[in-house]
């Protein structure tokens, strides 16, 4: 009769499943450099008294909600997204920062009030959209004002550091430490956002195999062969 030892069965081997951690965002893990810096700056020092409205823009994915969302968390604002800030009674928000991100949803209305909400002492306004509120559609003329004259501070399209700082996050969330041989792959590979970043590693943990270059080589190359011609 075999011993509880001999019949003890090895366990099988770890596989790696693409599961993906809820990790908090903290502002430790915003990484500054020169495509983000200015607007970075300037929002660690705004609501200054100065001006009570403030736009960010820049392309997609190259930040402006991660950077808004970590604003808002430090000066406690509401955060708006679109036109669903119509919904919102205005009482709500007097006296008190406000976040409105994909500003431009918002209708001309519920944006006339934010601005004259922001006025206020204790209020202010962050308005983040692709472009700057000059070019945004507008049929009041009261409002048209006050958007041309917004300040506006830009986030340019995510550099190196700042793109490795994405995909490195991407992979942390599924529990997988890339070397650096594929970061600097996927780097001169995919397009410069935090979309595409959580795109490829999306792909690269969905497969069975380690995350090596190898792996990504034919996961991009998949990628592409399933496009449309």
């Amino acid at each position: 009769m075999p011993s509880a030892m001999s019949a003890r069965r090895e366990p099988p081997p770890q596989m790696r499943l693409p599961l993906q951690a809820d990790r908090p965002a903290r502002a430790s893990d915003f990484v500054v450099s020169d495509a983000n810096r200015a607007a970075f700056d300037r929002l660690a020092v705004w609501p200054d008294g100065i001006t009570s409205v403030l736009a960010l823009g820049g392309p997609p994915g190259s930040g402006k909600s991660r950077l808004a969302a970590l604003w808002a968390e430090r000066v406690g604002a509401v955060a708006l997204h679109g036109s669903e800030a119509a919904q919102i009674d205005p009482l709500e928000l007097e006296g008190r920062p406000v976040l409105l991100d994909h500003a431009p949803d918002a209708d001309d209305e519920t944006l006339f009030h934010l601005f004259n909400l922001a006025r206020a002492p204790g209020g202010a306004l962050l308005l983040v959209a692709r472009s700057a509120p000059v070019h945004w559609a507008c049929a009041l003329p009261d409002l048209r004002s006050r958007l041309d004259a917004t300040p506006v501070v830009t986030l340019a399209t995510p550099d190196d550091a700042v793109l490795t700082a994405m995909l490195r996050a991407r992979f942390a969330e599924r529990s997988i430490t890339p070397s650096d041989d594929l970061i600097a792959y996927l780097l001169r590979r995919i397009d410069r956002s935090a979309q595409a970043a959580a795109d490829v590693v999306e792909r690269l943990s969905a497969d069975p195999r380690p995350a090596t270059r190898a792996t990504a080589r034919e996961v991009l190359e998949a990628t592409t062969d399933d496009l449309p011609l």
